[in-house]
């Protein structure tokens, strides 16, 4: 199902035909580095993280993380979407992509969109964003969308303090 489009993007939920991509965005080095290793060693693991988490989350709350593709030739380029954590009170934007798909200006493109369409199609009053202190890229799309720097956060006890950016 599509949630939206931008002017070189598409927004859609995900689907268990997504999970060679999803293999391979989650075993990404970038996303390793500053997302972390969720265990997606095969494409059965793939397909139940799309279960457990997107399409979980879609049901549960209305959004989640979406497939990013390119309008033009629809190849997957990353996910971008909306998560509602239990440890952080307000809904979050998060996004990844491949790294050969990294400063292109998608992850700006759909994120400004997502934030959009949080604002104006769900009615969320605010929303935050995280990363890691050192996620350069990330910090300057959250900037270049207008989120500020608020405090250090941990999402879990043992996780290390991330940055909050709302």
């Amino acid at each position: 199902m599509k949630i939206l489009d931008t002017t070189r993007l598409t927004l859609r939920q995900l689907t268990p035909d997504d999970a060679a991509f999803i293999h391979e965005l989650l075993n990404d080095p970038t996303w390793l580095r500053f997302i972390g290793d969720r265990g997606i060693r095969n494409l059965d693991d793939a397909r139940s993280y799309i279960a457990n988490g997107p399409v979980a989350s879609y049901a549960q709350h209305g959004f989640g993380l979406w497939l990013v593709e390119r309008r033009t030739d629809r190849v997957a380029t990353g996910i971008c979407g909306l998560l509602k954590r239990a440890t952080l009170p307000d809904v979050d934007i998060g996004f990844a992509f491949l790294e050969k798909y990294q400063r292109l200006g998608y992850g700006s493109e759909c994120a400004a969109a997502t934030l959009a369409y949080g604002r104006d199609v769900l009615g969320l009053k605010k929303i935050v964003a995280v990363t890691q202190p050192d996620n350069a890229g990330s910090i300057r799309v959250l900037e270049k969308l207008g989120l500020r720097y608020e405090k250090m956060v941990q999402l879990s006890p043992t996780a290390p303090a991330v940055m909050l950016f709302a």
